[in-house]
């Protein structure tokens, strides 16, 4: 898989830093505590992902559906950003 440059166990590859990623995604997602919240997380990791998978729903319409506040989806989106290094608070 390496073609010529140095393998050293430091060195961070685009395979290495996607698998960081996804385990850090999982990670998060199974942090809520109910299957309800693992169900928002998953559901905001979409809105941050990939928002065509939802049919583009709002932060608003997730939160609704899920009983919580626009606020409350969008410090877990600001959160899954940082968790993943995509934003820095």
């Amino acid at each position: 898989m390496n073609s010529g440059s140095s393998n050293h166990p430091d060195e961070e590859t685009p395979e290495s830093r996607a698998c960081e990623i996804l385990r850090r995604t999982f990670i998060w997602i199974a942090e809520g505590r109910s299957l309800e919240q693992r169900g928002l997380r998953a559901t905001v990791v979409l809105y941050c992902v990939r928002p065509d998978l939802i049919d583009g729903q709002t932060l608003e319409s997730i939160g609704f559906a899920a009983g919580v506040t626009r606020q409350r989806a969008h410090r877990l989106a600001t959160e899954f950003r940082q968790t993943v290094g995509w934003e820095y608070g």
